[in-house]
């Protein structure tokens, strides 16, 4: 879809919009990440890094933050509350007040306002985003540069975070257009909801995994053979009993010898248990704000529905957020990328509505005679209406009629 007076980028280079494609203003190093375990140390090792006055360094946290973004109940949480904004639908307002239908339907199908919803969000969950405007084979895509390259408190860029060559994002003519950034770019402690669940994931991780060694050797009892082990044949019958004791039905033993079973032990976990437990419900109250559908014994539906209230507040919360960023950077660089056309435009979530309450309303309005729309009637609860109803009173059977 193309719209007049615009800047043609298209025209750049002899280019179809088919094949535009346009270099990334920043192309930084990939680096590959060490899989080794983490703990408590190691993040307040990374945290002292990414809190230093003069040259702050963010890629050891975010290498961290990142493995603790993989935890399986973390990522259904963030997930959750993500996909509830990215599935609103929204539309494109004009100055006047209404809607502005052909810039709309043209964002609506675009794959990169979920990419610049999701990394807006992310700002609460990682601090800040820093991104890109590039074309790739036609489509405008929002790229995201990773955050171990990026110092939003100094303003900079470091295309190999592991070298001290930068560049100044923030005085480059592309900042605004081409580069966006979002969050918060103060230095503090304050990393974003993952960082405030970091030890949480790593206490988590150290009880599963205690827990399953619990089950690899006292899952089943040891067995104990006694035998005499200065007699190398004795001692070989035994070892080849103990090993296929697992297939053999009987085994026959000397009089000098004897087997049993050891004493397992005591706890069957319930430690172990109750940390993971522990470690989830905290993990689940920064992201969802309560802790929804895990306590499947003491759970209630109050409980369940007042928590849904809660996660409903924060997800508000983040539509306006998504908002804000619109209208005060996001289309007026889409306008100046020659995107969308030039004018005064705002980014608006449709209003939700409860429809529970409307249809009870609508009801009442027609019992008491009054007339309602048929088409509104269909457009808003989905319900076709095809015309009157007929007078059935004559064909209502009595009780007599089965006798």
């Amino acid at each position: 879809m193309r719209f007049p007076n615009i800047i043609d980028w298209f025209s750049l280079g002899a280019k179809t919009p088919e094949t535009k494609t346009t270099k990334p203003v920043f192309s930084t190093a990939p680096k590959s990440i060490s899989r080794v375990r983490k703990d408590i140390a190691d993040w307040n090792k990374a945290l002292q890094m990414a809190m230093l006055e003069e040259n702050p360094k963010t890629w050891s946290l975010y290498n961290l933050l990142d493995e603790i973004l993989q935890d399986a109940l973390l990522k259904s949480q963030v997930e959750n509350r993500k996909n509830k904004s990215l599935s609103q639908t929204f539309s494109i307002v004009g100055k006047d007040g209404k809607i502005n239908q052909e810039i709309t339907d043209l964002l609506q199908n675009q794959i990169f306002v979920n990419e610049v919803n999701s990394e807006i969000l992310n700002t609460k969950l990682l601090k800040h985003s820093l991104g890109q405007w590039i074309y790739e084979n036609g489509r405008l895509k929002f790229d995201l540069i990773p955050r171990q390259n990026v110092d939003p408190v100094n303003g900079l860029v470091y295309l190999d975070y592991t070298e001290d060559k930068f560049i100044k994002y923030r005085d480059m003519k592309e900042y605004g257009v081409w580069v966006i950034e979002f969050g918060d770019t103060r230095l503090s402690a304050d990393f974003g909801l993952v960082n405030s669940v970091v030890p949480h994931v790593l206490f988590k991780k150290f009880a599963q995994s205690c827990w399953s060694e619990l089950c690899e050797i006292y899952g089943i009892p040891p067995r104990v053979m006694k035998t005499n082990t200065q007699d190398k044949r004795m001692l070989n019958r035994a070892e080849a009993m103990m090993r296929d004791m697992g297939a053999a039905a009987y085994f026959i033993i000397d009089e000098t010898e004897k087997f049993e079973w050891a004493q397992g032990v005591a706890t069957n976990g319930d430690v172990y248990k109750n940390l993971i437990q522990l470690c989830n419900n905290e993990i689940s109250m920064p992201i969802s704000g309560a802790i929804i559908g895990q306590d499947t014994v003491n759970g209630n539906r109050s409980k369940e529905q007042a928590s849904q209230n809660l996660l409903d507040d924060l997800v508000q919360a983040d539509l306006s957020l998504i908002e804000q960023e619109w209208n005060s950077k996001i289309l007026k660089s889409l306008q100046l990328i020659g995107f969308i056309p030039q004018g005064e435009y705002y980014f608006e979530y449709d209003k939700a509505e409860d429809l529970d309450k409307l249809f009870g309303y609508t009801k009442d309005l027609l019992n008491a005679g009054k007339e309602v729309d048929e088409k509104w009637i269909t457009d808003k609860f989905g319900v076709p209406i095809t015309g009157e109803r007929q007078n059935q009173n004559s064909q209502k059977l009595s009780a007599d009629f089965f006798y």
